[in-house]
């Protein structure tokens, strides 16, 4: 992983390709408990969040990061799911997606993590007319995010100057690169 935002679109890629019910995605900010105050997003819904469990350095600024995700899974709806209900069918293909969501991760890897295992599932209290569940699961990824990033370039204006290396008392050159000859 170089960096959490390339987690978050591999995922939300992923999931957009595999269950096209799923109309919109987002980073979660508790949007299901703020509908009337947030700007109005189709359903069902997909919601990440991030929560480093366990960080281990690996070296040069690296980390292998043990890392909670959950998924926040939103179906607004009148309907009702209780046997025998007028929309009882719509009501629950909110299951239906549940179920595709927890298939297309558990026991996958990808480019920016490993070993994504479900790990809980857990309805949300939302209030208001939707369905919210928690869908958990545990990865592994090493996070580059701290390295330092280098970009490509072009070196100009070089003069090599066989011989020894130049006296740096009267001016200090900015590159001395030792040619073998």
């Amino acid at each position: 992983m170089q960096n959490w935002k390339d987690l978050y679109i591999e995922l939300a890629e992923q999931l957009s390709d595999k269950i096209p019910a799923i109309k919109y995605f987002d980073l979660w900010h508790n949007q299901v408990n703020f509908l009337s105050e947030e700007h109005h997003f189709p359903s069902p819904a997909l919601f990440f969040d991030f929560r480093i469990i366990e960080a281990k350095d690996s070296g040069n600024m690296v980390q292998t990061v043990k890392l909670q995700v959950d998924t926040y899974l939103f179906y607004e709806t009148f309907a009702d799911t209780y046997k025998g209900s007028h929309n009882q069918s719509t009501a629950v293909q909110f299951l239906e997606i549940l179920n595709e969501v927890y298939g297309h991760l558990h026991a996958k890897s990808g480019n920016n993590y490993s070993e994504m295992r479900h790990n809980a599932l857990q309805s949300i209290d939302t209030g208001g007319a939707g369905n919210t569940y928690r869908i958990g699961f545990e990865c592994t990824l090493q996070d580059y995010a701290a390295q330092n990033i280098y970009i490509d370039g072009t070196v100009s204006d070089v003069d090599i100057i066989p011989g020894d290396s130049p006296d740096l008392v009267d001016e200090m050159p900015i590159f001395i690169l030792p040619v073998n000859q």
